[in-house]
């Protein structure tokens, strides 16, 4: 039953891809945007493939391990309706923490740095996966199944709202009107991925924009006299050169590189692996939050002297 209703979305979403992906590619040539390139498209699915082999592979454990909780689940469900509507607003909030753990914590930075290692604002950017997050993912899925609802429902619904959550990577949707209030949408979602300091680590969840708000990691996308135009990627370098390999263990040999180090103790050693990405024991490097509080820093000293203002923008 899994696999015909997995079948049934893929039958369905594959076509859809194909369509929107080829109109965003003939109206960003003409509107003469480069949204695309032929080096990024083929990294998006190339993560995507090894995304999905090793989930696939894993599959048939996660599966196991979460129907050993469903089988001593401590609630039911008599609606079907009700069954459903909880399930989706449920495995959104869990996803949401799940997306929140990997931008705070370095460890899973390192496996979701992927997904935001492009420099373009696509729909094939929302292929490009993090590519062990299978290996674990299915760990936050675990309070669902204790609470009644069925392995291969969980697995079902986090497919189906993936579907939205590729859809949101582009910017040829501008705003959406009232749904930006409740749903993720391209708009909040170009916030997500731009390496602006005041957009870093938010608008975190997936299918409802509604748990940001409540847990203060909400950002919404400000017009060009207000802010800077975003800027997609890393805030680090670049990888110097990408293969198939450093696209996916760069961030992996940096912590290496950082916990080999001779001079620092274990303390130190922790914070480079558990602590959040940027975090560094001589302050050399800054985390999000740190480059934030920097900006506001200079956006308040150029506040004071208006003539810096227009010169500065140019460079912040």
């Amino acid at each position: 039953m899994d696999s015909l209703r997995e079948q049934i979305l893929i039958l369905i979403s594959t076509p859809v891809y194909l369509i929107i992906i080829g109109l965003e590619v003939l109206l960003s040539n003409y509107r003469h945007r480069k949204l695309y390139s032929w080096k990024d498209t083929a990294i998006n699915c190339y993560l995507m493939l090894m995304n999905s082999a090793i989930d696939l592979l894993f599959r048939a454990i996660y599966l196991l391990i979460l129907d050993y909780f469903y089988r001593h689940h401590l609630f039911s469900f008599s609606h079907v309706v009700v069954y459903w509507f909880m399930l989706v607003l449920l495995e959104d909030f869990v996803y949401y923490w799940l997306h929140r753990f990997d931008h705070e914590i370095r460890l899973f930075w390192a496996v979701h740095v992927t997904h935001h290692s492009s420099e373009h604002m696509n729909f094939t950017v929302g292929f490009r996966s993090s590519v062990f997050q299978p290996l674990y993912r299915f760990i936050y899925f675990i309070p669902l199944a204790l609470m009644g609802f069925s392995p291969v429902d969980i697995v079902f619904v986090y497919s189906a709202t993936q579907i939205w959550g590729i859809f949101v990577h582009t910017e040829l949707i501008r705003k959406m009107g009232w749904l930006e209030h409740v749903l993720v949408t391209p708009s909040h979602h170009r916030v997500h991925h731009a390496s602006n300091a005041k957009y870093l680590d938010k608008n975190m969840g997936m299918f409802l924009i509604i748990w940001d708000k409540l847990f203060g990691t909400f950002q919404a996308e400000l017009p060009a006299e207000h802010y800077q135009p975003i800027k997609y990627g890393l805030t680090s370098k670049p990888v110097e050169k990408e293969t198939p390999v450093t696209v996916v263990f760069h961030e992996w040999q940096n912590i290496f590189k950082d916990v080999s180090r001779s001079d620092i103790g274990w303390k130190e050693k922790w914070g480079y692996v558990f602590g959040p990405p940027g975090w560094s024991h001589d302050g050399s490097r800054l985390t999000s939050e740190q480059m934030r509080k920097e900006e506001e820093g200079v956006v308040g000293e150029l506040e004071e002297d208006p003539i810096a203002v227009k010169a500065a923008s140019r460079e912040l």
